[in-house]
């Protein structure tokens, strides 16, 4: 793969990775319109890795004072109870949210991968998920910020999560929807859903890892190793700008653009997917 391949595929990974329009969806189709080779495993590794790296650097305070907390330290220095005990809880609320993704990714990743990646799959699900989120920003009650959230909403936004994993669903999609539903504000679903990202890419990061290692030592790899470098830095780089500016584009504007994006996007998909099948199927 030319590096201009790798950089301008970072950056559709690093977009659409945290905006909710689907990065699955745009990694299967964007290639394919252009008439480029396929990645393989090793690059949509490295792609995740970089986003990642975006949503750690971002959220590393909120983080490490999640984790250490969670595990029983009192952290920061000088941090009352209350803001201790609401730390340690909203490290447990991530930990429970990461659990229905992980189950239903360990049991269905290959066969989600072999058999759903299809155009008329994506096209359905973005506007399934658009309708979704048009309703739920309509009706949001926006009551909640992200420190007075529940078992209950890191239950719903984790199964939203575990949804995500059928192509064009988006990950962000599904669980900021979910937050919206569950009545919490849009700056603090989107801060949720980005929290949990971390653990999910991570171990899906890590589960692969060892297969891009072996490949790597078997010369097997089907993009140079340089490539991949540039490509992780480019969507790390990327994908921190993406969340703050989304972040911030939510505390005063609301997900039309992105409902309609979703909208557009899938209706042409589909489209497309008739006018190739035609009639008979």
């Amino acid at each position: 793969m030319p590096l201009l391949h790798a950089i301008i595929l970072a950056l559709v990974q690093a977009f659409t990775e945290f905006l909710p329009i689907s990065s699955t969806a745009h990694l299967i189709l964007f290639p394919w319109l252009l008439k480029w080779e396929e990645p393989g495993l090793a690059f949509d590794v490295a792609l995740h890795a970089g986003t990642l790296v975006a949503v750690l650097l971002y959220f590393f305070r909120d983080w490490l004072k999640l984790a250490l907390c969670g595990l029983g330290v009192n952290y920061p220095e000088g941090a009352g109870a209350e803001e201790v005990a609401t730390h340690r809880r909203m490290f447990w609320y991530m930990v429970a949210g990461t659990i229905p993704a992980a189950i239903i990714g360990k049991l269905f990743h290959h066969q989600i991968e072999d058999s759903l990646r299809k155009p008329l799959v994506i096209g359905i699900s973005l506007v399934g998920v658009a309708l979704l989120m048009w309703w739920a920003d309509a009706k949001a009650r926006l009551a909640r910020d992200l420190n007075q959230s529940n078992m209950g909403d890191a239950v719903t936004i984790g199964v939203a999560q575990a949804m995500a994993l059928l192509p064009g669903v988006s990950r962000s999609g599904s669980t900021i929807t979910a937050g919206l539903f569950r009545g919490l504000t849009r700056e603090g679903a989107t801060r949720f859903s980005f929290l949990l990202s971390a653990p999910i890419i991570a171990g899906a990061v890590l589960n692969e890892l060892p297969m891009i290692l072996k490949l790597h030592r078997a010369g097997g790899l089907e993009v140079p190793f340089s490539t991949l470098a540039a490509a992780v830095l480019t969507a790390g780089i990327a994908g921190y700008f993406v969340i703050a500016f989304f972040l911030r584009y939510l505390q005063t504007r609301t997900l039309k653009l992105f409902i309609v994006y979703r909208l557009v996007f899938g209706i042409v998909i589909l489209v497309w997917w008739f006018h190739q099948t035609g009639p008979a199927r």
